[in-house]
């Protein structure tokens, strides 16, 4: 018999709707034809492209033309930070970040640093915040580029991309933001942020894994990232993944339809499992921004324990969830977003991400809560940090 999973990782990937998956299966059998071949068959997927670009730049508020599909959201990072690099680096050669990004961002700028570029990660808050202040005084006169996170994968803090954008404007530099979090979690519009580039992925909003797509304003100009043929304008050589897109450009058209009332429920949903969490388990502590946060996650530092034993102890239950820790990825270090926040390492060691989804039920959530209770008091009455800590209190 197969076990039932409850599914609270839905920050590391979504499955993909029914609707989406309907919308794909034409272009793996009947509509099998190149995009690039100009013969009927061909046209078909092309027209299958045009429409989905549509939906994208429809649900972001961009124009169609301002919607490139590339491999992932990975790619869409590399693009935006190489890309900016190259095309600008007679202009500078100093990037700003923050030291929360996820790794797509801050492995792309680590590899420009071995080119000669220089890279300033600003600190955020204790509660994941970048202060748009502290982005305007690590600019200087070679900055060419912003890279700045629309919401942490791992804490959830969303940050203020408008104000961020103003600086960056301000000073005549580009700003990029990685929105693969916050696309289909929050409703935004490139427009009013005044964004220059910014990456998705459509397999965090109920879409297909191996497509995302990158904007890229009107008028912005980074160099091509993968040479070939004439593909996306002349700027992202390869035949086309068209079942992805189609799927990508469905699952936007969905996400987007009601997002502002499903994410309204979401987070109320988040912030029920926020409560019950710090009613029931003592020495715990919420991490990242209590309200400005991605309406579905939630993450928990759980004192006098191992993040690897507590999802261990849950996948036992069933119970899919992720770590603050990297320990599960063959490293013993703790999440350096965790870190940046100024967690010590044997608290940061001890987290929890619970990411619920539009499927998620209260029913769900009460079988999480009662498991974390259960299986934190085991942990903790084996941890001898934990019986140290009840000798103090006695």
């Amino acid at each position: 018999m197969k076990k039932k999973i409850y599914y609270f990782d839905h920050a590391a990937t979504t499955p993909v709707k029914p609707e989406v998956l309907a919308e794909m299966i034409p272009y793996f059998t009947a509509h099998y034809g190149n995009p690039s071949s100009i013969y009927s068959l061909g046209r078909d997927t092309k027209e299958a492209i045009n429409t989905a670009r549509e939906r994208v730049a429809k649900g972001i508020g961009a124009k169609p033309n301002e919607i490139y599909f590339t491999g992932c959201g990975t790619e869409a990072d590399n693009w935006a930070i190489k890309g900016v690099a190259g095309a600008y680096k007679d202009k500078g050669r100093h990037i700003i970040t923050s030291a929360i990004e996820h790794h797509a961002v801050l492995h792309t700028c680590a590899s420009l640093e071995k080119e000669g570029f220089e890279i300033t990660y600003v600190n955020p808050d204790s509660e994941g915040i970048i202060h748009p202040e502290d982005v305007e005084k690590a600019i200087r006169p070679d900055t060419i580029l912003i890279s700045i996170m629309f919401a942490n994968n791992e804490i959830g803090t969303v940050q203020d991309i408008a104000s961020l954008c103003k600086i960056a404007h301000k000073h005549d530099i580009l700003f990029h933001t990685d929105a693969v979090q916050a696309t289909g979690a929050i409703y935004y519009n490139v427009k009013d942020l005044d964004v220059d580039m910014l990456s998705m992925s459509a397999h965090k909003l109920y879409g297909p894994k191996g497509i995302g797509a990158l904007y890229i304003k009107n008028g912005v100009r980074p160099d091509v990232f993968m040479d070939g043929g004439a593909q996306e304008r002349h700027r992202r050589g390869g035949t086309e993944n068209v079942a992805g897109i189609a799927g990508f450009g469905k699952a936007m058209e969905m996400a987007i339809d009601g997002i502002e009332e499903k994410s309204c429920y979401i987070a109320t949903m988040r912030d029920y499992l926020i409560q019950s969490i710090e009613e029931k388990i003592p020495y715990v502590k919420l991490n990242g921004h209590r309200e400005q946060r991605l309406p579905n996650n939630v993450n928990f530092s759980f004192r006098f324990i191992e993040g690897e034993s507590l999802l261990l102890s849950l996948d036992l239950k069933g119970i899919a969830a992720s770590s603050g820790s990297a320990c599960t990825s063959g490293s013993l270090d703790p999440s350096h977003v965790l870190l940046a926040i100024g967690l010590p390492h044997e608290i940061a060691h001890g987290s929890l991400r619970l990411t619920i989804g539009e499927e998620t039920t209260m029913e769900q959530m009460d079988y999480v809560v009662s498991s974390l209770v259960e299986i934190v008091e085991r942990l903790r009455n084996m941890s001898p940090l934990y019986e140290d800590f009840k000798k103090t209190q006695n």
